[in-house]
């Protein structure tokens, strides 16, 4: 049996389709403004929680996080059950299907990011990423997120605890899986090169946010007051 590259295909192309969906933009605008005009200009969670308030905000962080998830959960099951006689064959399976998730995940990523409904500028990727890791790393995700929360209460700053959070993911997917409290992580080199990819495209995405930090410029969090 031959691997599937039609559902694979057709798999990464709806992952992108279902992250390019820009909640952010499309909620601020029931509320009747373009939230690329307010705060940050950016389309995710945190700039419409400090332009619209917590209601819109958590809204936008739970789709942003969907649509992170189910493309990833959804794809990589019907893939890995289509190819599974395939898999069993195979020399290394785990990177087999390391590859699967991560490619899965880096189309919906992209998706947020570089989304068409916008003329491809889209968010920073971070909820969406988060949702993209929890089928195969729920574990690095915990871990990720306990540094960024304690980034975030040391400095206040979303960006900031964000980029160390990302940055964690390859060091954390390798720790993790080389001792015996979570033996079946998969710590292929398909998933540590996403981690690296991922905290790469973290620092990117936020590199006006590093030069405001360095400059004392960046607004600590806190919701805007009416």
């Amino acid at each position: 049996m031959e691997f599937p590259y039609t559902v694979f295909i057709i798999s990464l192309l709806t992952a992108y389709l279902i992250g390019s969906l820009p909640f952010g933009f499309w909620i601020a605008k029931l509320k009747g403004i373009d939230i690329r005009d307010h705060g940050s200009g950016n389309i995710g969670a945190t700039n419409v929680f400090r332009n619209l308030g917590a209601r819109y905000g958590i809204t936008v962080l739970i789709l942003d996080i969907a649509k992170g998830l189910l493309p990833v959960l959804i794809g990589s099951s019907i893939i890995l059950a289509e190819s599974s006689t395939y898999l069993a064959k195979s020399n290394d399976e785990e990177a087999l299907k390391g590859f699967v998730y991560v490619t899965l995940a880096i189309s919906t990523i992209i998706g947020h990011n570089y989304t068409f409904w916008l003329g491809f500028k889209g968010g920073k990727g971070i909820a969406t990423s988060a949702g993209a890791l929890i089928p195969f790393l729920p574990e690095v995700l915990l871990g990720s997120f306990i540094i960024w929360i304690v980034v975030f209460f040391t400095s206040r700053y979303v960006a900031l605890a964000s980029i160390f959070a990302a940055l964690s993911l390859p060091i954390l997917t390798y720790a993790l899986d080389h001792n015996y409290l979570f033996p079946d992580i998969n710590s292929s080199w398909p998933v540590l090169l996403f981690g690296i990819l991922a905290g790469l495209m973290a620092l990117w995405r936020h590199k006006s946010n590093l030069q405001r930090i360095v400059k004392g410029e960046e607004d600590k969090f806190e919701r805007k007051k009416k």
